[in-house]
């Protein structure tokens, strides 16, 4: 957000430790809760607090933490759900989201361990910022657009700054032409080969080490997409990649998997699609039944955003080309019959 930024200050009384502490959360897990969902900064030294952000953001904020804090007297663990839910009962959400609709913005930078990424051109950068500002985020378009890298360098950015808690990499266990059953391994294990661009992200962001580190203590997963079901994910930061290769079951059970405090980015290419004949790509369907649903970001890339070599620009428009005219011939066939 660009509206002018103010720094509220205030200070809550009567000081409870016990109360400061169910307040703040775990590792301030509630503020940076309130943070992210309000675009604002908070900052606090005991009682006393300090608001970063648009005025009226930051007064309605305070008014917030108020009514939280006086909640904190009939509870020791005052949880994140409860305060998303009061965020969302409260609409000050939305005034946030129309305070950012329709203004000019300042260039975002993500930040990670190892190196500071500046999306490039206006689409990358509403993408980044759509997934900022969304819990459900859709990247949609051809290869060499930067849809899954972004979508890794948000996670990253979001896990070092403690907004979530662990980073979930998610993919349809389906193969352009070729057969898993014929891969060594169990299904986790003959995934991974296809994973392989999350995991280079990972490395390039976090470095080698740091991301083993991460995925042996599970704050970083590689999951098929099968083992989602039955799961809730809270406080996660969640990839589903490849996603033009879900059936219309497996993208509605993603997507009810979302739990508190988790944003989900599912990026795909709908004009690369692997699924056996006769069957719809979960994407192609998902656009159109989310298209209207608040709250949910879609950003159609194109083959002018391709950030890859120029030849591969080339060959995207060549196939967009020859797609369009094979149609073509389609239907002035039917049309002679």
């Amino acid at each position: 957000m660009n509206a002018p930024q103010h720094i509220h200050r205030f200070s809550i009384e009567p000081v409870d430790p016990r109360r400061f502490a169910s307040l703040c959360g775990q590792f301030d897990e509630n503020l940076r809760l309130i943070e992210q969902r309000l675009g604002i900064e908070v900052r606090n030294r005991g009682n006393h607090f300090e608001l970063i952000g648009d005025d009226s953001l930051t007064r309605s904020a305070e008014a917030v933490l108020r009514q939280l804090y006086r909640e904190t007297r009939n509870t020791d663990d005052l949880s994140p759900d409860t305060v998303h839910l009061y965020l969302q009962e409260s609409g000050l959400e939305s005034l946030g989201e129309s305070l950012s609709n329709g203004e000019d913005h300042k260039p975002v930078i993500l930040r990670t361990r190892k190196m500071s990424i500046q999306p490039r051109g206006p689409n990358q950068q509403k993408y980044v910022r759509s997934i900022l500002e969304h819990d459900i985020n859709f990247g949609i378009g051809p290869a060499g657009t930067g849809k899954t890298y972004l979508a890794v360098a948000c996670a990253v950015d979001a896990l070092e700054r403690e907004q979530i808690r662990r980073i979930l990499l998610v993919r349809p266990a389906v193969e352009a032409g070729e057969k898993l059953g014929f891969l060594p391994g169990d299904l986790a294990q003959k995934i991974d080969p296809y994973l392989r661009p999350l995991y280079d992200a990972l490395y390039e962001m976090l470095g080698f080490e740091q991301v083993a580190k991460l995925i042996e203590k599970q704050v970083i997963e590689i999951a098929p997409l099968a083992y989602m079901r039955g799961r809730t994910l809270n406080n996660s930061f969640i990839i589903l990649d490849e996603s033009q290769n879900t059936t219309l079951e497996q993208m509605k059970m993603f997507l009810t998997r979302i739990g508190f405090g988790s944003t989900a980015v599912i990026t795909g290419d709908i004009t690369q699609v692997d699924l056996p004949r006769g069957t719809r790509s979960g994407l192609a369907h998902v656009t159109e039944v989310l298209k209207d649903v608040k709250g949910i970001g879609f950003t159609h890339f194109e083959s002018k955003d391709v950030v890859r070599h120029p030849l591969v620009q080339r060959i995207v428009e060549a196939y967009d080309r020859f797609d369009a005219l094979q149609e073509a011939a389609r239907k002035e066939r039917r049309n002679e019959h």
